[in-house]
C-alpha cells in the first residue's frame, strides 16, 4: 500500500521574529491543511528550511508534527543529509517518533557517485523499517539519482518504495517508470508538472503550492486519478502562473511571502535566505490575485 495518494504538502516552518520555530503557528497550519483535504504532511523538507534547522530543532519539529497530526493523515519526515551518519540519526529519530515515511534527498555538495548513492541509501534504510521515498532534485543538490540507480534501490531494498522526482526532465521520469516496470511510488516534485507525471503512473505530488491552495491541489490530483483527465489538465494549466510565481526566487522565499500575504503570519526566513525582492513580490501578488487567493 502506498504511503499516500494525492497531494502531500511540503510544509513551511513558521518562525517567530527572533527566528525561533513558531510551534503555535505550526499547530494552526497543520490543522488548516488537514481541514482543507491535504493527503499527507511532508515536514522538514526544503520548503521547511531544513538546511538551517539544527539537528535538535529538526527532530523536535518532526516530533511536534507527528504528535499534532496523530495519524489522521500520514506524516513524512524529511531526514536527508549530505552526511550518511546524520541521515541515519535523523531517520531513526523520526521513525521512533512515529513518522509514516521518510523523504531522503540526495546528499548535497559531496557529489557522490551512483555507487556512493546506493551505499548511502542502503545504509540509512537498514536502520529503519518504515517506507522511504528518494528525493531527486539535482538543481539544488548538484547530485542526480540516475534512473538505473533508482530502479536498483527499489528492487533491492525492501523499504525504499518511491521517488519524489524534481529533475524537471519528463524523459528521465519515463525511464524510471520503465526500468521499475511501474513498481514504484512516483510523486511529482514540481507543481507545474503534476499532471504529466500522473500520466506516467504517478500517485500524486509533494507540493509547495499546497501551502496556499491545499484543496485545489488535492482536487487536481484526484480528478486525474478518478478519470477526469480534462478537468485535471485544466486545473494544472490554470495554476501555472502561480506555480511560476512561487519559484520566482529560490524556494521557500516566495511561498513564505505568499503565506504572509494570506495573513498566515509564518514569519521571516533564516539566513542565508532573504525576504522576497519588491519586484518579485509584485509578481507573486498579481499571480495570487489572478488565481483568486487575494
Amino acid at each position: 500500500m502506498a504511503i499516500f495518494k494525492g497531494a502531500g504538502v511540503a510544509l513551511v516552518t513558521p518562525m517567530k521574529d527572533n527566528l525561533e520555530v513558531n510551534y503555535e503557528k505550526l499547530d494552526e497550519i497543520l490543522e488548516e491543511q488537514i481541514a482543507e483535504g491535504t493527503d499527507a504532511i511532508v515536514i522538514c523538507g526544503t520548503t521547511g528550511e531544513s538546511a538551517t534547522l539544527s539537528e535538535e530543532e529538526h527532530i523536535d519539529v518532526v516530533k511536534f508534527a507527528i504528535e499534532r497530526v496523530h495519524h489522521r493523515i500520514p506524516v513524512i519526515a524529511g531526514t536527508g543529509s549530505n552526511s550518511t551518519f546524520t541521515a541515519v540519526q535523523l531517520s531513526t529519530a523520526a521513525a521512533e517518533a512515529g513518522a509514516e515515511g521518510l523523504l531522503l534527498v540526495t546528499p548535497y555538495y559531496n557529489k557522490a557517485t551512483q555507487n556512493g548513492l546506493i551505499a548511502h541509501y542502503t545504509t540509512v534504510a537498514k536502520e529503519v523499517k518504515i517506507p522511504i521515498v528518494l528525493y531527486n532534485v539535482p538543481s539544488r543538490t548538484g547530485c542526480a539519482l540516475q534512473p538505473a540507480t533508482i530502479a536498483h534501490l527499489v528492487r533491492h531494498v525492501d523499504n525504499i518504495v518511491g521517488v519524489k522526482e524534481a529533475s524537471g526532465d519528463i524523459g528521465n521520469v519515463a525511464k524510471i517508470m520503465s526500468l521499475c516496470d511501474g513498481n514504484i511510488e512516483l510523486y511529482s516534485g514540481n507543481d507545474d508538472q503534476v499532471v504529466p507525471l500522473l500520466a506516467l503512473g504517478g500517485l500524486g505530488v509533494i507540493s509547495v503550492l499546497s501551502n496556499v491552495a491545499p484543496s485545489y491541489v488535492h482536487e487536481m490530483v484526484f480528478k486525474f486519478l478518478e478519470g477526469d483527465l480534462a478537468g485535471s489538465r485544466q486545473m494544472q494549466l490554470k495554476a501555472l502562473s502561480l506555480c511560476d510565481a512561487l519559484f520566482c526566487e529560490v524556494n521557500p522565499i516566495p511561498v513564505k511571502a505568499a503565506m504572509n500575504l494570506l495573513g498566515k503570519n509564518c514569519g521571516p526566513l533564516r539566513g542565508p535566505l532573504t525576504e522576497i525582492e519588491p519586484q518579485h513580490k509584485e509578481v507573486l501578488e498579481k499571480a495570487m490575485r489572478e488565481f483568486g487567493l487575494l
